[in-house]
């Protein structure tokens, strides 16, 4: 080990995690369990016992500086600060999903106040569902390179202005085209989440904190269609586009002046101060603390981080590189055919259940609860797992589990760790899918329906926990470029099997219906065993190539 003093860089972020800490210790695990431990001396170089079943989560010993596998705290925030920064960004994903549903129960209106058929308004919902997954590709590069909080901007601003266009226009020309604009200032906001979230979440944490991240894009179908359903009802359809541009204007309001900048390749662990484009009354706050205690950062990490910095056009190209890749691949098939089917059960939901038990447009929605109970409970249930079947993985491999800090999974089975947990979750959506096709068929009460749907919202929203989170895993420096990736895939397979079940429940009946998208799942499943077997040779593979530069 070097005998090299720790820079100011480490200092300052150490300090600034636990302002009344002594200098020269490490702070170990996370900021709202701030353990001390002396330094050792210059010369000593001390390692880790390894690790037992006995131990608990290894966060009470702090990492060795010598050891190369952990790095100085991966994020300055305390965890009360992650979990609304997630919270945050979970609630402007919810915007997109919102956007697509709450429009859906007013077709039949618009399409008679246009004097048209409902097929024909029915484009300016594919056409959202094409946009909303593009754009993203454009969007998630761009915030990798230049910030989170301007990539926010864009999309507000086109979002916003979207919205008063629609509200205000009576043209189905200028209202196809202004749902394409809708769409793409909406749509990014869902990789913008899941970025933050691996901004501020280290590997050993991250499940629970992509569970809450996916949280307002699992909400907003459903709840915009109730809304839908009451606002068009009562007060018209444009009245749609005008609630959204309220409630997108207050969240845009709150968000500039509070959300501080999180991407690493911006402000570092947070305690850089970012350029004035990114920086909020937040961040404001932060860079005065850290001067009022005589803490500095390290002068040539910041200059280098602001060399980095990238205003520039977003490219999609890394977007889409990404599809070639065969681990993004394996898992980006996956995250399509799962949110794919969900997206196609609402639509099945509506004519099934008008034409079984006569329900109107908002029972209908409400109808749809129970899936996003099950959703809901799922982030909960399905992100504890993860991290569980994480840390159960590093004790068995002797591998010490430290909160807020980076480590180097190079080697490290993750893909088992995460699978072991998604796999099930699979299994348990097939069944649950193919009992919920033939239940319908059988014509019982509603309770059967309602019950089944529960269960799917639980097992396809594990599932997608489950992929999201591997994702993230290999791409953690690109997260908004990967979950733009898996948008890409989402919303156009989403768009297909959306336009497809209308036909295939007519010709084949719920049962054949809902037993093929399962069959689907079941032929993607040997891939996930494939992910399992070879996963830590293709990400060595990918590293030596970046290596070498190819």
């Amino acid at each position: 080990m070097s005998d090299k003093p720790p820079s100011t860089s480490t200092a300052s972020t150490l300090q600034e995690a636990a302002p009344n800490s002594c200098p020269g210790r490490l702070i170990s695990a996370d900021a709202d369990n701030i353990q001390h431990n002396p330094s050792p001396p210059a010369q000593q170089v001390t390692t880790f016992p390894k690790a037992t079943s006995a131990d608990k989560e290894t966060e009470e010993d702090p990492p060795n500086p010598a050891d190369d596998s952990f790095s100085p705290p991966y994020s300055v925030f305390r965890t009360s600060q992650k979990r609304a920064i997630v919270l945050a960004a979970s609630f402007c994903a919810f915007l997109s999903p919102l956007t697509g549903s709450i429009y859906i129960p007013a077709l039949n209106v618009i399409a008679a106040d246009f004097n048209t058929t409902t097929s024909v308004i029915n484009v300016t919902v594919t056409t959202y569902l094409i946009m909303q997954g593009l754009a993203p590709t454009f969007i998630a590069g761009f915030s990798d390179g230049a910030g989170r909080r301007p990539a926010y901007f864009v999309c507000f601003v086109v979002y916003i202005a979207a919205n008063i266009g629609l509200g205000a226009q009576n043209s189905y020309a200028a209202l196809l085209v202004l749902r394409m604009v809708q769409s793409a200032g909406s749509s990014g906001t869902v990789a913008l989440a899941t970025g933050v979230a691996a901004d501020v979440v280290s590997t050993s944490e991250r499940g629970s904190y992509i569970g809450l991240a996916s949280l307002g894009a699992w909400l907003g179908p459903i709840l915009g269609s109730v809304l839908g359903g009451i606002i068009s009802q009562y007060l018209g359809w444009h009245w749609d586009f005008w609630f959204l541009s309220i409630l997108a204007s207050c969240i845009f309001i709150l968000m500039m002046l509070f959300f501080p900048e999180t991407n690493h390749n911006v402000v570092g662990d947070g305690s850089y101060p970012p350029p004035r484009w990114n920086q909020s009354i937040t961040s404001a706050r932060m860079a005065a603390s850290r001067r009022k205690q005589g803490l500095t950062v390290d002068a040539e990490k910041q200059q280098t981080l602001r060399s980095n910095y990238k205003l520039k056009f977003p490219n999609p190209l890394a977007t889409l590189a990404m599809v070639g890749d065969k681990v993004s691949g394996i898992i980006l098939l996956g995250n399509g055919l799962v949110v794919g089917t969900t997206y196609a059960i609402p639509v099945g939901v509506s004519e099934i259940f008008h034409e079984k038990y006569n329900f109107n447009q908002i029972q209908i929605a409400l109808s749809m609860l129970p899936f996003s109970a099950g959703a809901i409970i799922s982030t909960i249930i399905f992100g504890r797992l993860i991290d569980f079947n994480y840390k159960r993985h590093a004790v068995r491999l002797g591998v010490p589990v430290v909160k807020n800090r980076r480590q180097d999974i190079g080697d490290f089975p993750i893909e088992r760790a995460r699978f072991e947990v998604g796999l099930p979750a699979l299994c348990l959506g097939m069944a649950v899918t193919i009992a919920y096709g033939w239940v319908l068929n059988a014509n019982v009460s509603m309770a059967g329906p309602l019950v089944l749907l529960f269960f799917i919202g639980l097992s396809t929203t594990g599932a997608y926990q489950v992929l999201s989170t591997i994702m993230i895993d290999n791409y953690a420096n690109q997260a908004a470029t990967a979950t733009a990736a898996s948008n890409l895939f989402r919303c156009w397979m989403g768009a297909a099997l959306t336009s497809a079940i209308a036909p295939m429940l007519h010709s084949w009946g719920a049962g054949w219906t809902y037993t093929f998208f399962a069959l689907l799942w079941a032929a993607y499943s040997p891939l996930c065993l494939l992910l399992v077997r070879n996963g830590v040779r293709w990400r060595r593979e990918r590293r030596e190539k970046h290596a070498d530069g190819q």
